[in-house]
């Protein structure tokens, strides 16, 4: 469901099915002109920056941070500590310093204001920096000592801000945790303070959203693997988040609106905005889950019933996918000297002011926003590279976002068509999880789990049998056909 694929470790063209992905995966980026190669400018100043890069003088290399992240990942773009303080919390939270190897207004400056994004693909990524910065250089790898934006956060005993103060400083990360094994750890009461901390403060700062009114939707991960490396047999399957997952995401989203509110009370920055759903959409939504027999009591918020659905249940399928016409609308909005009106403000699934900042090494914008930060926390000038670039960087990542999306789609779609390449005429167990018109249905297959439009009629959240009809990877596309559906 969530439009991101993981890289695979086999030769992608070791079979005819292989072959043929290989060959969409790399049509798709061509087709989206997807920027594949750095210019030689650009990789020559990494070199230089990498020989000779702009060092904070504060030493915090004994902190014991440690980061958590997908397996296999490279480009680490933060390192967390977590500690008792009083009767509350301290979380030092320290984000890759990009700007200390890059020279503003540069060739490799310039490149990565088309890029946008780091551009995930089932057989590669399409990195926003040469991997020389940000998987090696610039990324908090265990022992490494790097230059890193340390955010300093207190909070009380029940997760609520009360202090935070961001700055530059030497850092080195100690362990390099995976989601699993951080759940993994927690759950068997093996974990490290941090670990158990993070699981504390994560839920703390979860109960803080549902207060604030916000919203979490609770996508499983659609994943691409091989179920045969030599082969190279692709597969999908939906892997439910982990509660790890939602602990690590509560201490960016904590970052962000600690960031959003400094550039607030500073008169400039960025933020990440999204607009509230309407009374109408959430009527909607609140039709469409009575009509699955889901129960929502009356005066709960969307986002707290979110939080009660079993993200294992294949059968709320079609409730997390009714929900996420709720979550649009997500931009972004730059000032300088005049704030943005009160609605222009707030991200409505943060339920409050929030800026991206955490991740530099794959998104272009947290590189300004940690710089805005910085300086607004020292009480400095904010860099003139940074204010000069606020007003144009919303439309880079609106233009750069469409196609790091379409990308994941096409990528997908290809994926799907694969999985289902040798088995056309075979029938499969599905969900309907939204209608299209009154002869078409969108359906999740449950094994293997392609989503996909099918012919037919049937009711939303019915279970349905599907055959597939065609299957072309090249093209992307899957033709299916209800043939049966539950009394």
């Amino acid at each position: 469901m969530v439009e991101r694929a993981t890289s695979l470790a086999c030769d992608p063209t070791a079979s005819e099915t292989g072959r043929l992905l290989a060959q969409a995966f790399q049509q798709v980026r061509d087709d989206l002109e997807v920027r594949q190669t750095f210019p030689e400018a650009a990789l020559a100043e990494v070199e230089q920056g990498v020989a000779a890069p702009d060092l904070p003088g504060r030493d915090e290399t004994g902190v014991e941070l440690v980061t958590v992240d997908p397996p296999g990942s490279m480009d680490l773009d933060q390192a967390m500590h977590l500690e008792r303080d009083g009767s509350g919390f301290r979380v030092r939270y320290a984000i890759a310093d990009v700007p200390a190897f890059l020279a503003e207004g540069g060739a490799l400056d310039a490149e990565t204001r088309l890029r946008g994004q780091t551009i995930y693909c089932p057989d590669r990524r399409v990195p926003l920096h040469p991997p020389a910065l940000s998987e090696e250089a610039a990324s908090l790898l265990p022992d490494a000592v790097r230059p890193a934006y340390v955010w300093d956060i207190r909070l009380t005993a029940d997760g609520t801000r009360d202090t935070a103060e961001v700055y530059r400083a030497m850092v080195r990360s100690r362990r390099r945790y995976t989601y699993e094994e951080v759940q993994r750890l927690v759950d068997g009461g093996e974990a490290e303070e941090t670990l158990l901390l993070l699981r504390e403060v994560g839920e703390l700062r979860a109960a803080r959203e549902i207060a604030r009114g916000g919203a979490s939707l609770p996508m499983p991960e659609q994943e691409v693997g091989t179920g045969d490396e030599e082969g190279c047999d692709y597969t999908l399957r939906l892997r439910p988040l982990l509660a790890a997952e939602d602990w690590n995401a509560q201490i960016s989203l904590l970052t962000g609106m600690v960031a959003a509110r400094m550039m607030l009370e500073g008169g400039v920055g960025i933020l990440r905005t999204m607009p509230e759903p309407g009374e109408g959409a959430v009527a909607r939504f609140r039709r469409e889950v009575e009509a699955l027999g889901a129960h929502w009591p009356e005066g709960m918020p969307y986002g707290e019933f979110l939080r009660t659905l079993d993200r294992a249940d294949t059968r709320h399928l079609a409730i997390v996918n009714a929900a996420t016409f709720l979550f649009r609308g997500a931009g972004y909005t730059a000032f300088d000297g005049e704030l943005p009106p009160e609605e222009d403000r707030v991200q409505a699934a943060v339920a409050a002011p929030y800026a991206h900042v955490t991740a530099p090494l794959r998104r272009l914008v947290d590189r300004f926003g940690l710089a805005v930060c910085e300086a607004l926390c020292s009480g400095g000038e904010v860099p003139a590279w940074a204010r000069e670039a606020l007003p144009g960087l919303p439309a880079v990542m609106e233009e750069t976002g469409r196609r790091a999306r379409a990308v994941d789609r096409a990528c997908l779609a290809a994926v799907e068509a694969a999985v289902l390449h040798d088995r056309v005429g075979e029938d499969f167990e599905a969900v309907v999880v939204d209608g299209v018109n009154g002869d078409r249905v969108q359906v999740q297959l449950l094994d293997p789990p392609v989503s996909d439009v099918a012919s037919g009629s049937a009711r939303l959240g019915s279970a349905v049998t599907v055959r597939v009809e065609r299957a072309d990877v090249l093209a992307g596309e899957v033709d299916l056909r209800l043939v049966g559906q539950e009394a």
